[in-house]
């Protein structure tokens, strides 16, 4: 069952010029070490964190709808890759907490780019049932 979706487009000149300006600082609050690692060994860094701030940006509207949501931090949302090389985002923290309020067993993540903007669309989906959640660990973490 499909609980909730959210989907988001990022300019990818905006995150360069973020990253340009803010240097380090902006990486470290945005993205975790993982994140950072990934997308500085590709040839277009900028691109590969816009997608990723595309992708948070659309988790972040899925799981919305409480005041502790509004909450959730950049990096309780941690774009990674599958052994197939998709894309999947492991939940930490608030996340974690608010994906198990909702039920969510599985977060489905598409992400894709051309060479000015990137987009991602994230679908939470879940039996509708909170104890359910057993894609989560104590600590939050998607499994």
């Amino acid at each position: 069952m499909i609980i909730a979706v959210g989907i988001d487009l990022v300019e990818i000149a905006r995150i360069e010029k973020l990253i340009a300006s803010k240097g380090d600082h902006a990486l470290r609050k945005l993205f975790t070490d993982a994140e950072r690692t990934y997308a500085m060994s590709r040839p277009r860094p900028g691109m590969h964190f816009a997608a990723r701030v595309a992708a948070k940006e659309a988790t972040y509207k899925a799981l919305r709808g409480t005041h502790q949501a509004r909450a959730i931090g950049w990096r309780e949302l941690e774009v990674t890759l599958e052994w197939d090389g998709s894309p999947t985002i492991l939940l930490h923290g608030g996340a974690a907490k608010r994906a198990i309020e909702l039920g969510v067993t599985r977060v489905h993540l598409s992400l894709t780019h051309t060479a000015s903007s990137a987009a991602a669309v994230a679908v939470l989906e879940g039996p509708g049932n909170p104890s359910d959640s057993e894609n989560f660990t104590s600590a939050g973490a998607r499994k």
